[in-house]
């Protein structure tokens, strides 16, 4: 993410809250009045996911409550923040469990999807093949949904504290910018290590079957960049 120098706001997260209205499904709040709404219309952020609370404690005028807050950074950074026991952290936490470490590197698009009465559901796709997360609801009465939000913020947490070089985006980055992102990643490795250009096609080759890592997937470069980053130590 691009930082700008200079005078400016204070580098906070921007808080989205999700609730169903008529004409939208989630909200943020004025920074001078925080109890005035500012509806978001659009049903869909894509960003990558930084990090992930569960049944974290917030003084509500209701008092106190569990949440969910979601780290996703975009343009600039978001924290989508949702009840615990709502639908849309209950489909939140089944799709993030599905995703792959390799997938949760990448960014996400979050969307929202109105269901009956107030219920408001997360739908997650991979912004590039415009694919959504397939998640079954099977059974999900009787699931420990503490167990799953430990298991699915372990995953998130330690994927982000793996000290990995920051992947550069913006609102208009789009997917051959990312990967070109992380060619680059790779030639910095490769030199550290002093690889030649025929020990690289040949590991590759033998590993994915491709001789360069322009025919690589997003997934098999970031494969890549992790399996030359354990060379190193």
């Amino acid at each position: 993410m691009e930082v700008k120098l200079g005078f400016g706001a204070v580098p906070k997260p921007q808080y989205v809250f999700v609730s169903k209205e008529s004409d939208h499904c989630w909200y943020m709040l004025m920074l001078s009045d925080d109890t005035r709404q500012i509806p978001i219309y659009d049903k869909a952020l894509t960003g990558v996911i930084t990090g992930i609370e569960v049944n974290k404690k917030v003084d509500t005028s209701d008092g106190e409550t569990e949440k969910t807050d979601l780290h996703i950074l975009a343009e600039k950074p978001y924290v989508i923040r949702s009840g615990s026991e709502s639908y849309f952290s209950k489909s939140l936490l089944f799709s993030l469990d599905v995703l792959t470490s390799e997938q949760l590197r990448n960014p996400v698009t979050i969307a929202v999807r109105p269901g009956e009465k107030t219920i408001v559901f997360c739908t997650i796709y991979n912004p590039v093949t415009y694919r959504s997360v397939d998640v079954s609801w099977d059974g999900h009465k009787e699931l420990d949904w503490q167990a799953l939000g430990q298991k699915v913020s372990l995953k998130i947490n330690r994927i982000t504290n793996l000290n990995q070089e920051p992947i550069q985006i913006s609102a208009n980055t789009t997917a051959s910018e990312i990967h070109a992102v992380l060619i680059a990643q790779s030639d910095t490795y490769l030199a550290q290590l002093k690889w030649t250009p025929e020990q690289g096609r040949e590991y590759l080759q033998q590993k994915y079957g491709k001789r360069s890592r322009l025919q690589l997937t997003d997934t098999e470069i970031l494969d890549f960049i992790d399996y030359l980053k354990l060379q190193l130590t």
